[in-house]
């Protein structure tokens, strides 16, 4: 008998999936980068004492989650989920479907936008909205914020982030989620002195998306900054030896 409701609740989820998929009546199709990647980390990762938080973004979260790893220390613990693929991938929910399963998140930190500029804008807000069902079925209990798509250095890309963005406000006014305004925080700075490249930043900049995001989940769960022994013991026991370049280090407290 549990053999069979395991079966069933499995085909489900699948279904749940598929579903998600074709929500426009034909299947949702974006062609792939030339290079697709994944990069992922669970720092702390066999610590359960604090809160635990999931980062889902690109190579803008890959940025500045080391930092937030730095300033959360001690008062919750960081996994990360980075990646190319944008929401319209054909393998992006079952991909975030197996990061919401490693772990009961206090707070899951989402984005995804600059890989899907591209995107027809239906199939995205319907992928938008079939990635939230996920998350609220597979973390229930979990505070989801939404972090809108940084802007960019050459206008006319702004443009379709800020488009995503328009879209992105009204679902998450309907779903009751809140929004970390990363875009607005950062449009206003000058292009050449923050940004290092077509999209990502120098290092002020990436400190200062580190403190917006390190400030949005402290406020959730009502956390208050460490000591900085108990930052330091925690951040001295995420490094490890065995990282895929070598050992993973992270910023040292102070």
């Amino acid at each position: 008998m549990l053999r069979k409701l395991l079966i069933l609740t499995t085909l489900l989820f699948l279904f749940d999936v598929s579903v998600a998929q074709s929500e426009t009546g034909k299947p949702i199709v974006h062609g792939r980068e030339g290079t697709e990647w994944i990069v992922h980390y669970s720092y702390n990762a066999t610590s359960t004492d604090l809160p635990r938080v999931l980062l889902i973004g690109d190579s803008i979260c890959n940025q500045y989650q080391k930092q937030v790893c730095k300033e959360l220390a001690g008062s919750a613990y960081v996994t990360f989920f980075a990646t190319s693929k944008c929401l319209c991938d054909a393998s992006y929910l079952r991909t975030l479907a197996f990061f919401l399963d490693e772990y009961d998140y206090a707070v899951v930190h989402f984005n995804n936008g600059l890989h899907s500029l591209s995107s027809n804008r239906k199939d995205w807000e319907t992928r938008l909205r079939a990635s939230i069902r996920l998350i609220q079925k597979k973390s229930k209990d979990s505070k989801i914020i939404w972090a809108s798509s940084t802007p960019l250095k050459k206008p006319e890309l702004t443009e379709k982030a800020k488009e995503l963005n328009t879209i992105a406000a009204r679902v998450m006014k309907e779903e009751g989620i809140p929004t970390n305004d990363l875009f607005a925080l950062m449009d206003p700075l000058d292009r050449d002195k923050f940004w290092r490249d077509t999209y990502h930043y120098k290092g002020d900049g990436m400190r200062m998306l580190a403190a917006a995001v390190t400030k949005s989940v402290q406020n959730a769960l009502g956390l208050k900054k460490a000591t900085e022994d108990q930052a330091a013991a925690a951040l001295k026991a995420a490094q490890s030896e065995t990282g895929p370049d070598g050992k993973v280090k992270v910023p040292a407290a102070k």
